[in-house]
């Protein structure tokens, strides 16, 4: 071993702020790679001050020269490729990354190919290490992805970010991506994946400020199984928490981070806060008094990484730094997390005086001929074919028109990077069809102002350029191209300086290409009145900011004839003319073709998106009639939908893909000409109607969301995808813990089929899906071949949670064996008997908690305690239900009520037979717990809990 740098040079090493030249490392056993990872953790551990100590609990970890320890930066974002971070030698702006965009998540997932899955995420890695190679400081290799927040709601904002409402779909992907990011070295990581949003996330709307009521049935089955999947695999690195409550206690304080998540792999983690999640805790949670107490009860949670104040880390190392003196936390508690911090650190090479195997990949890998291939591929294979009339695949023809307002256009997300280059899909329709016409069909108009005659005008493109009504007559600055979105909401771009119309702030005005970043102003609602006006709501995404402070604005018009928002009451009246019919002109267009492609769909920064869940399911009006109008003038019409999520329409030629990146053009072409036979799958249920239940509802047995519970026929079902050949099957035999079909190709093409395991469980304790997926595989077959397919489905798959008793049980059972090519397209079926067990009369004479109830109406769930527990928390007509029990005379239960409350114990019903009522005392506020007690008749069968005041309870007993 080299002997140590003295101390001068160790003070000429302080200047650097930011990393150390290899030449300047000294040895130390921490930066020893053949010694364990945990002594050279502890090595390390201990030549930190504290002051280190806690800026390694930062997202922002300053450089430590005195040891040679650059610069790190947690959480690059690489969702579906690598997107962005922040710069600490630029204000920590944003900066994009301009590398291979591949099929947002949603798109990726409907693969349903989780080797194709891992080569992407191995492509995304390998760029994540390309970008560090060209500047560490900015792109750091802890990267925040893949996002495995089930898709139980697909008006959530964020739907284009995950992969599935089915949480065995939704792990498989997740683990393959992270496997690829990761690298396949045994100890070294590529790049270090940390799985987002723990948990119960699926709305947008308040998302800081609502409690996500999760039964303890389904949080074990279906909330936790998408993040249990890849960490169980060691697939992952850890978690970061939701916005959100859980059952009354925000997630960033969940103690399941510490205790739950952890015990699912015996490898290290490396939890994180969401960006603000610590300071919302007192900011806008108003959860904790102070910064101290929030702090500490964040890191107490079992995370590591706090989220806060940019590259500051200066609030953060004070804020512990108190909590320790108020006793609030120990050094062991810091150590604890740095050990976290630090293992994880040294597995990415950070400590290694050659950074460890990865460091040879450079910049070379970025958007390599390799990357674009692969996103051609995989757009290809994800795409799905909703419908098919006999149109498709196209037959080489002569002409064509490609129409609408995404043929000629890709869109980036907000987790997304910059394309380097596109391929639009009029670019890969024209690289085969040699005579195109093309046009976004859509309605040029004026906007009228009704009361004076004036139209709105753009006056520049200058942020001081506020849009007027100026022009008496329409001009090119006084018209609007007009593109219906989705769920009603409209961009407007100038005809004279081809600027998108937008709010800043109060003022109109036209200073924007495109709509992007975190507020998106360039979004309006065109309301038809009655008598044929219309008004024009603002729906700029900073509105739902609570400093914005003009709930619904609408545009108005000043005294002195200036355009402005103000409430809806102010509106300004407008008509609106149509000045060149865009529509009209495609559906021309198309009837001289011999084919017609028409592309529509989202854009991913406007009506939903991070921030803002849509209110509906409809694709734009002017999009539909766009649509129509086409198909009505060419028989031949293909409607290719690209969109981030699902949207209500019904086409007979009906292509679906998300924004999948640079070479989308290529693979929509791909598919509609049959070089590639589409195989992609829907990953969640595309609902019929907007009829849906309320958002907030996180109970899918009550609501009955997703393909699991749902019993309604939706528009598209879960598994849903069609093909250029057909697929037959046959011999399904369940045969040990092995379940096998034989698949043949029956039709005269080559393709893959995706062939889909379900079960159904047919008696039990507790309710059960109609059916659950149980495994998968895409398998390519050519014409006339027959494979057999095998699933393995070992008895412990078929485990349910019993909250009787708080463990996982099989039942004694006969289950329904169902494979087919989609949730609702099963081709075979059997049976499988279980020999398990029968789950017990409830005794209520033990200890029971309420949270583990049967049934409820009007519940809360609640914390028990600002720590730990959950308590369910009632008012006057809430009921809780315990089912298949007996009970005896003595009712014992810990409350708590700030004013007193009582509950009326019956039998059979909530307006059953009265057996007794509990009254409970004012015990002087939510977290202080009394006991109350009271005498009711012992019985068997159903017991019911009804509140007749405010009071929460913890638990109880009726003994005999």
């Amino acid at each position: 071993m080299r002997s140590r740098i003295p101390l001068l040079a160790t003070l000429t090493l302080a200047a650097s702020l930011l990393a150390v030249p290899p030449a300047q490392a000294v040895d130390y056993p921490f930066q020893n790679p053949s010694l364990p990872l945990e002594q050279r953790v502890n090595d390390l551990l201990g030549r930190l001050t504290l002051d280190e100590k806690l800026s390694l609990l930062h997202q922002s970890q300053a450089a430590i020269p005195r040891l040679g320890i650059a610069y790190h930066k947690n959480g690059t974002e690489a969702l579906h490729g690598v997107a962005w971070s922040n710069h600490l030698n630029d204000g920590w702006r944003q900066k994009l990354a301009n590398g291979t965009v591949f099929p947002q998540a949603v798109g990726l997932a409907s693969t349903w190919d989780p080797k194709l899955m891992k080569k992407v995420g191995s492509a995304v890695g390998d760029e994540v290490r390309g970008f560090n190679d060209v500047d560490p400081i900015l792109w750091g290799l802890q990267v925040w992805a893949p996002v495995v927040d089930p898709l139980r709601d697909p008006r959530a904002g964020r739907n284009e970010e995950g992969y599935s409402e089915d949480p065995l779909l939704t792990g498989a992907m997740a683990t393959a991506y992270g496997k690829g990011l990761q690298g396949d070295d045994p100890f070294y990581l590529k790049a270090a994946p940390v799985l987002k949003h723990y948990m119960g996330y699926n709305n947008e709307n308040n998302r800081s400020l609502t409690s996500s009521n999760l039964t303890p049935k389904l949080k074990r089955e279906y909330y936790e199984q998408g993040f249990k999947a890849p960490i169980s695999a060691d697939a992952a690195t850890g978690v970061m928490a939701s916005y959100n409550l859980v059952n009354g206690r925000p997630a960033h304080v969940n103690p399941d981070l510490n205790t739950e998540v952890r015990s699912w792999t015996d490898k290290t983690l490396y939890n994180v806060s969401d960006a603000w999640g610590p300071h919302a805790l007192t900011d806008l949670q108003k959860y904790f008094d102070n910064k101290p107490e929030a702090f500490a009860a964040v890191l107490k949670s079992g995370q590591d990484s706090f989220t806060i104040d940019d590259s500051n880390s200066g609030p953060l190392v004070t804020n512990l730094k108190a909590a320790l003196d108020q006793g609030r936390i120990a050094e062991a508690d810091v150590d604890n997390a740095v050990r976290h911090v630090l293992s994880i650190r040294t597995r990415l090479g950070h400590f290694d005086l050659d950074g460890g195997p990865y460091k040879k990949i450079t910049k070379d890998v970025i958007n390599s001929q390799e990357h674009q291939k692969l996103n051609r591929e995989t757009a290809a294979k994800a795409a799905v074919l909703l419908k098919n009339s006999g149109v498709l695949p196209l037959a080489k023809p002569q002409s064509a028109a490609v129409v609408g307002p995404l043929s000629a256009k890709l869109y980036r997300d907000f987790y997304s990077g910059q394309m380097p280059y596109q391929v639009t899909p009029l670019d890969g329709i024209k690289e085969r069809v040699s005579d195109v016409s093309t046009g976004e069909g859509l309605e040029r108009i004026a906007l009228k102002h009704l009361a004076t005659g004036k139209y709105i005008t753009a006056t520049g493109t200058g942020a001081d350029d506020n849009a007027a009504l100026t022009d008496t007559a329409p001009t090119a600055a006084s018209q609007w191209d007009l593109t219906d979105w989705t769920s009603g909401v409209s961009t407007l771009r100038n005809a004279g300086n081809g600027k998108l119309l937008g709010g800043d702030w109060r003022s109109l005005d036209t200073d924007d290409a495109e709509p992007d970043g975190w507020y998106v102003g360039q979004q309006f609602a065109l309301e038809r009145q009655p008598d044929g006006s219309y008004l024009i709501r603002y729906a700029g995404y900073e509105n739902v900011e609570g400093w914005y402070g003009l709930p619904d604005p609408y545009v108005t018009v000043t005294a002195d004839g200036a355009l402005a928002l103000a409430p809806k009451a102010e509106a300004a009246k407008f008509g609106k003319e149509v000045v060149a019919d865009g529509i009209a002109a495609a559906a021309a267009q198309a009837a001289k073709a011999e084919v017609a492609v028409v592309v529509v769909g989202s854009h991913p920064f406007v009506a939903g998106r991070e921030f803002h869940d849509r209110d509906n399911l409809q694709l734009g009006d002017g999009q539909k009639r766009l649509i129509e109008a086409v198909r009505k003038a060419n028989p031949k019409t293909v409607v290719v939908l690209e969109t981030s999520y699902p949207v209500i329409v019904d086409a007979p030629n009906l292509l679906w893909t998300t924004h999948a990146g640079a070479e989308t053009g290529r693979a929509v072409a791909d598919v509609i000409f049959g070089d590639v036979n589409p195989a992609g799958r829907l990953t969640q249920t595309w609902p019929a109607s907007d009829n849906l239940p309320n958002k907030l509802d996180y109970d899918l047995t009550k609501t009955g969301m997703t393909y699991l519970y749902g019993k309604g026929k939706p528009l598209y079902s879960f598994g849903h995808g069609l093909s250029y050949t057909t697929f037959g099957y046959q011999g399904l035999e369940v045969r040990g813990d092995k379940v096998s079909v034989k698949v043949t190709n029956t039709g005269k093409v080559k393709g893959d089929e995706v062939v889909q395991l379900y079960t159904h469980q047919r008696e039990s304790r507790f309710k059960q899906p109609v059916k659950q997926l149980r495994g998968f595989e895409r398998i390519t077959l050519n014409p006339g071949e027959t494979r057999t397919v095998s699933f393995t489905l070992k008895k412990p798959d078929l485990a349910v949670w019993d909250h009787t008793r708080n463990k996982w049980v099989v039942e004694n059972a006969t289950h329904d064996v169902l494979v087919g090519s989609a949730s609702d397209r099963i081709r075979q079926t059997t049976t499988l008997r279980v020999s398990g067990e029968s789950v017990p009369v409830r005794d209520l004479a033990k200890t029971t908690r309420a949270m583990d109830f049967d049934d409820y109406s009007g519940i809360f769930f609640a914390d028990e305690t600002k720590v730990s527990g959950e308590v369910v928390e009632g008012s006057a007509g809430d009921w809780i239900s315990f089912t298949g029990a007996s009970w005896g005379t003595r009712l014992t239960a810990s409350v708590s009520s700030v004013s007193g409350g009582s509950v009326e114990v019956r039998s059979g019903s909530p307006t059953g037979t009265l057996l007794g009522t509990l009254q409970a005392p004012a015990t002087g506020g939510i977290y202080q717990y009394g006991t109350a007690s009271a005498t009711v008749k012992a019985g068997t069968g159903s017991l019911f809990l009804v509140f007749k005041g405010d009071l929460r309870i913890k638990d109880f007993a009726l003994t005999r």
